[in-house]
């Protein structure tokens, strides 16, 4: 499910599911994850995998205790847009729960 370019990272969860994700968009859900957990606050992530005539979804509880790790392709570390954060970090606090939303296009 890479979103842009070409360095994929990965998240895996509680060393059971592991999920591909472009290292930018790994990187702004990772601020995110780290900001509610640093709270201690529990909260749902879903994401979606493969092509479109083969979607899967795969949705994951979030809590403190449960072991989460980030692992990117590349080593630089991607320029952070606080927009992104902000619309990842609504999410994450909606009814919904965090997924994978586009890069919201510069404000002209």
């Amino acid at each position: 499910m890479p979103i842009e370019g070409d360095a994929l990272g990965t998240l895996t969860y509680d060393s059971a599911v592991t999920v591909t994700f472009d290292d930018r968009m790994l990187a702004h859900l990772q601020v995110v994850v780290w900001a509610k957990l640093r709270r201690g606050e529990q909260f749902s992530f879903t994401w979606a995998e493969g092509q479109p005539a083969e979607h899967r979804r795969t949705s994951v509880w979030i809590a403190p205790s449960i072991p989460l790790a980030f692992r990117y392709d590349g080593i630089d570390v991607p320029e952070i847009d606080q927009r992104w954060i902000d619309a990842l970090m609504r999410a994450a606090n909606s009814a919904g729960g965090l997924r994978p939303l586009p890069q919201p296009e510069a404000e002209r």
